[in-house]
């Protein structure tokens, strides 16, 4: 029976060229978006699950209450082995403090391997590798990182610095100075793990590189560089821990206005939670699944409206069954399997489609992701996705085909009203508009939002500012003498050494003291360490006072509008020749006020800010070039830095790119939106076409009499026109509710952003109109120039 019914169905696609290939492609392009949507979700939602016993693993991470609540994926460098020493609730619990961007040396002879590392270094205990499962292949993870400068690569960087040789043994070079020996090889490192480190040094190397984080006192900050892991003991809950960490703060912390909470978070929840640093929220994955879902409900829609359409053309075929004793049920199951056969035609183009796309989603993503079509959960997801589609799409044009009365449908009486009428294609079609419409404002909103945020004045000059590391400064003199070399360049403007740009991804948050107060302010303030060319090289502009004078230590400072507001200052020249202390002992006098800038993302208020001289914490020269001049200015400031950096590798930053860094999620999404959308509306107007071309066949006799009649030609386009501009607008009605919602809630995620214009409705609605116009016109244009003799006479 179903061999009979495959063979019939195969029949009627072939006889069917077009009403076949609109189904089977709308359907491919949704189901490979669909594909490729799980994929994504899948990757995401892989991260870090793959260590044992991780239900177990936590992170502990930090809630600052200040005037504000702040949050960090970190705790102070002395709380793990405190932890450890007074609590028994974990089996593991160690440190790991990250340094990005570290600079390794290989002497090989004569030679030197220069390598930099954007991944980092990180110094750890020997209990990280017994909480994740990260396998050695070489050395002995209990012993491996026990002694002080030993080191533990990944495969990849041991061929990378080695090559085929034992790198056991082995001597590296972090920074060109700290020699560390190779004790262990792991297993490379998973591509779905947010801890990406592939150099692990031994925690007592610390003292020597960093004593602050390897100090048993250290609690009086925190930095992002460190995180703390451990792995509990089970039956132990997390709430149950947290009861006792308060003690901390008391024990350690009771004078600071800055009030910890220590938590503990699930290793699960560090990919997903942007307050601690995560990458990918989960609202945006539920957003890519419900893109997906809008998708293939558009593509059965269309699927539903053509093959009632089509029906008109197959009652004669219905009749002719059921006068031979076709039962309802067999025809019900014979456009079942005709659906099923489009389906997996579909699933078939689908999944080469998705495979095909995915190098430029891993482009766009910056991810390793990959299809593999014999993956169980893929295999599971696409048969589940499949017999959806076909029952979703399938049953009703099925039950519709198999009511037909046999006298009716032999006779050829068969009406609009007999295959569920207009009102039920109306509404499915309705429904397509709606949510072809949802994205398109989704699209405009993101893209509006994204362009305020690239284009708004954010207090500073960003444009034409190379940013370049300043490389290990070991004689003190080197930053005098690039600044030196670099500022008698042609094309250069201005120079500057400093921490970080004014809005920057790293930051330096710290408590202070105004005056002489006793105790220190409710709000933390913001470090911006520069020497006196900051302002000048950045355009900041200066309210009140005047400008930091030339010093290597800290003396003087500049604050911000924001930071007078805190301080509940009117007159901002009132706080001129008054004094700051932060950092415990780092004295500076208020010099001067600036206008305030942006300091961080539109995501985030600003925040009140510091600049001063503090020349060893200098991280990068900031060069404010002349465009015109960039193709020569570019190597010679390479040139100038490798002559007083020559052991080191040159890089470097424009400043507006790396701002455009914060919005990188936002970017992303809008990517892709703006193709499910494109893609949404394809599939749509391949429906639309597919039923304007069944409507024009079944009003052909209408049209030849209406112009016999005296119909213009516009007046027959009107026919088709007036249909569907009706259901768009009824469509817009529903989309624009549903989508200023939604969109109102996703720009509640920025500090600063734009209204929700009326514009962005207009340019919807236009859009549409435009879009159903080009898809419908062929068909309408050529029924309406038809010749009514040749109409009249069609049977």
């Amino acid at each position: 029976m179903f061999r009979n019914y495959f063979k019939i169905s195969w029949r009627s696609l072939v006889k069917n060229r077009a009403y076949a290939f609109i189904n089977i492609t709308g359907l491919a392009l949704s189901m490979a978006c669909c594909i490729l949507i799980f994929t994504i979700v899948s990757y995401h939602t892989s991260f870090d699950n793959f260590h044992a016993n991780s239900n177990r693993i936590y992170r502990f991470v930090t809630e600052q209450h200040r005037d504000v609540t702040t949050y960090a994926g970190s705790v102070p460098p002395a709380f793990g082995k405190a932890y450890r020493t007074d609590y028994t609730f974990s089996e593991q619990t160690a440190n790991l403090v990250t340094f990005h961007g570290a600079f390794i040396t290989i002497d090989e002879g004569q030679e030197v391997k220069k390598f930099k590392e954007p991944e980092g270094v990180a110094f750890t205990e020997t209990g990280y590798f017994d909480i994740f499962n990260f396998p050695f292949v070489q050395g002995n993870k209990n012993l491996a990182l026990t002694q002080p400068n030993s080191v533990v690569i990944t495969q990849r960087v041991a061929e990378k610095y080695f090559g085929k040789q034992n790198p056991m043994g082995r001597i590296i070079k972090l920074d060109n100075s700290l020699p560390l020996t190779v004790s262990g090889v792991l297993k490379d490192i998973p591509a779905n793990t947010d801890l990406r480190s592939e150099i692990y040094v031994s925690f007592p190397t610390m003292k020597a590189y960093n004593s602050w984080y390897a100090a048993d006192d250290s609690w009086g900050g925190i930095s992002t560089e460190l995180q703390c892991f451990t792995r509990l003991k089970q039956g132990i809950a997390p709430a149950e821990v947290e009861k006792f960490l308060p003690a901390y703060v008391k024990k350690y912390r009771a004078k600071a206005r800055n009030i910890h909470h220590y938590l503990l978070q699930p290793i699960a929840d560090m990919h997903f939670d942007a307050r601690y640093g995560g990458v990918m929220e989960k609202k945006n994955l539920w957003i890519l699944s419900f893109i997906g879902l809008f998708i293939i409900i558009t593509a059965c829609v269309n699927f539903i409206n053509l093959a009632t359409a089509q029906a008109l053309k197959r009652s004669k075929e219905v009749g002719v069954r059921k006068v031979l004793g076709g039962m309802r049920s067999q025809l019900f199951w014979q456009f079942i399997i005709e659906t099923a056969l489009i389906t997996i035609i579909g699933i078939a183009v689908a999944i080469t489609l998705a495979v095909l796309l995915m190098p430029y989603a891993n482009t766009l993503f910056k991810t390793q992701m990959s299809i593999h079509i014999y993956d169980d959960r893929l295999l599971l997801f696409t048969i589940v996705l499949a017999a959806i589609i076909t029952f979703l799409a399938g049953s009703y044009p099925g039950l519709v085909l198999a009511r037909f009365r046999p006298v009716v449908a032999l006779k050829g009486k068969i009406s609009q009203q007999n295959i569920g009428g207009f009102n039920t294609r109306r509404a499915l079609i309705i429904t397509q508009f709606a949510i072809s419409q949802m994205l398109i404002i989704g699209m405009i909103v993101i893209g509006f939002q994204m362009r305020y945020a690239k284009t708004s004045d954010l207090g500073f000059n960003k444009d034409a500012v190379v940013m370049i590391p300043i490389g290990a400064d070991t004689t003190g003199t080197t930053i005098n003498t690039f600044k030196a070399l670099s500022s008698h360049l042609a094309g250069v403007q201005n120079v500057t050494s400093c921490y970080a740009a004014p809005s920057a991804g790293q930051n330096w948050n710290t408590s202070f003291r105004f005056e002489h107060d006793a105790e220190d302010e409710v709000f933390s303030l913001g470090i911006r360490a520069g020497d006196a060319d900051y302002v000048p090289t950045f355009g900041l502009d200066l309210v009140a006072g005047r400008n930091l004078y030339p010093s290597d230590t800290v003396r003087e400072c500049l604050v911000n509008e924001t930071f007078a507001k805190k301080m509940n200052v009117t007159d901002v020249s009132q706080l001129l020749a008054k004094t700051i202390t932060f950092n415990g002992t780092k004295r500076a006098t208020i010099v001067g006020i600036v206008k305030d800038f942006h300091d961080a993302s539109f995501h985030s208020d600003i925040k009140p800010i510091c600049i001063s001289t503090y020349k060893s914490q200098y991280n990068n020269y900031a060069v404010k070039i002349n465009m015109n001049n960039a193709k020569t200015v570019l190597p010679a400031l390479e040139k100038a830095w490798s002559s007083v950096y020559p052991n080191q590798i040159y890089s470097y930053q424009f400043l507006d790119d790396s701002i455009a860094e914060f919005y990188e999620t936002e970017q992303t999404m809008l990517n892709l939106v703006q193709v499910f959308a494109l893609i949404a509306i394809f599939i749509g107007c391949l429906g639309l076409y597919g039923l304007v071309m069944f409507m024009a066949v079944q009003k052909t006799k209408e049209i030849g009499i209406r112009k016999v009649l005296g119909s213009t030609v516009s007046q027959i386009l009107w026919i088709f026109g007036k249909e569907f501009a009706r259901l768009i607008l009824i469509a817009f009605l529903i989309a624009s509710p549903a989508a200023w919602l939604l969109m109102s809630g996703w720009l509640e995620n920025f500090k600063y952003r734009i209204n929700i214009s009326p514009l962005y409705f207009v340019m919807t609605i236009v859009l549409m109109f435009v879009i159903a116009a080009v898809t419908v016109g062929y068909h309408a244009v050529r029924a309406a120039f038809a010749n009514p003799v040749k109409s009249l006479r069609t049977e």
